[in-house]
């Protein structure tokens, strides 16, 4: 007995030493080369390093990602992999952030590639404690990958991301200071969210999860400021924010889409720490940022961001008694639908389903007097600036009149058609 197990002791060495004897490179370097690590390897012991690298390419990331939980030894030797330079080359698609892949097929490649890398990462360190192991991934991509990791180890990512690039720290900064103050600041928490958090997800909910992660732990005020930093207009110049171009005159599409399509995210039902009343009064909040709108920009907003926030958003309004306000967003949807070649029965049909809301005639015809009023009040005031001469290079003042005028007619034109079709049936 005591001579058999001196016997399997003095193989070890020998083993060890005739392995190390060869020219290639042992297997693994890492991998503890007891009796134990090395049954786990398999067949593959036999195989030198540069044998065993030339199999894994053809395997792909899936397939190396299955092969990581055969054993302990196989899952060390595939970190040490992943970290060399010929792994890296394999596995580190270099066209990860390019925003310029011509296709979708290629993009979804790409995609489809780290998520499955994520997994790989992930599989590969399943015995590490998860603040281990994002370490570990940080040090190879110097960014965390997640694919397959489930919400609450991305809660984590999120904490360990913001400690290390100490992101709380610059959002109070920018936050806190007057807008553009820190315009290279603004600038670089505006790509870090997009770039790193927010732009590669496939599935809206994992958006919504990594939007929230950035948005909650503010209170309402500073993330609509934080949202029009990372979602706003930026000059096509420098990329720095610009903040008075809600305030200075009307906008276009292409200025509010980014921060309509944040909301509708938040709106959805994957978005689940949202209630409606809380993106409700984020939009309210964002409308006075840096400074109150003009309301055909915030109408314009509501407009894209759908049939469900607009009307929860003046509904709102009609439920709080803020009905001149409510008047006056009418005519600016009537007014936007004009400009921007929508059909104005939408306009017409939102204004009826708003009037639901009111729970007596005698509340709903006042609305409705309030919007007459406001077509009446809005085109006097254009007006008088038209016959004031103050007109400057474009003739703004006489164009915003001509296109009020025309939204009227058309607004009342719908409301006829509308009034005929329901007296005839």
């Amino acid at each position: 007995m005591t001579s058999t197990v001196s016997t399997s002791f003095t193989l070890i060495p020998n083993q060890k030493y005739r392995r190390s004897s060869r020219r290639s490179k042992p297997f693994c370097n890492t991998v503890d080369t007891d009796s134990e690590s090395l049954s786990t390897l398999g067949n593959f012991k036999a195989l030198p390093l540069e044998l065993f690298q030339m199999v894994l390419k053809y395997l792909s990331v899936k397939d190396i990602s299955m092969l990581s939980m055969v054993s302990k030894a196989i899952s060390n030797c595939l970190i040490n992999y992943i970290s060399t330079s010929s792994g890296n080359r394999r596995l580190l698609l270099q066209d990860f952030h390019n925003l310029e892949i011509s296709g979708k097929r290629e993009g979804s490649c790409v995609l489809e590639h780290y998520r499955s890398l994520g997994l790989l990462l992930k599989r590969c360190t399943l015995l590490l404690p998860t603040k281990d192991r994002l370490k570990y991934i940080h040090k190879i991509l110097s960014e965390t990958l997640t694919a397959g990791w489930d919400e609450l180890e991305c809660h984590r990512v999120f904490n360990f991301l913001c400690e290390l690039s100490n992101l709380p720290r610059k959002v109070q900064t920018v936050v806190s200071s007057k807008p553009g103050s820190a315009r290279k600041l603004e600038l670089r928490i505006r790509l870090f969210c997009r770039s790193v958090l927010l732009n590669h997800w496939i599935h809206r909910s994992d958006s919504a999860f990594w939007l929230t992660r950035i948005l909650k732990p503010w209170p309402m005020v500073n993330q609509a400021r934080l949202l029009y930093i990372i979602f706003g207009p930026v000059s096509s110049l420098n990329g720095h924010v610009v903040w008075q171009k809600m305030i200075e005159g009307p906008t276009d599409e292409t200025s509010l889409k980014g921060l309509a399509d944040a909301i509708k995210l938040l709106y959805d039902t994957e978005a689940k720490e949202w209630t409606a009343d809380d993106v409700i009064s984020l939009v309210d909040e964002l409308s006075v940022v840096p400074r109150e709108w003009l309301m055909e920009n915030n109408a314009r907003l509501l407009i894209l961001s759908g049939n469900n926030i607009c009307f929860t958003f003046m509904a709102s309004k009609a439920v709080n008694g803020r009905v001149v306000e409510l008047a006056r967003l009418v005519v600016f949807l009537a007014l936007v639908c004009e400009k921007d070649l929508y059909c104005m029965d939408w306009a017409v049909k939102m204004m009826q389903k708003v009037c639901k809301v009111f729970s007596t005639p005698g509340e709903r015809n006042n609305f409705l007097q309030s919007v007459e009023n406001a077509f009446a009040h809005m085109i006097m005031d254009m007006l008088q600036s038209v016959m004031s001469g103050d007109r400057d290079e474009e003739d703004s003042s006489f164009l915003n009149l001509f296109h009020l005028v025309n939204a009227q007619a058309n607004f009342h034109k719908e409301i006829l058609y509308l009034t005929m079709r329901s007296t005839s049936t």
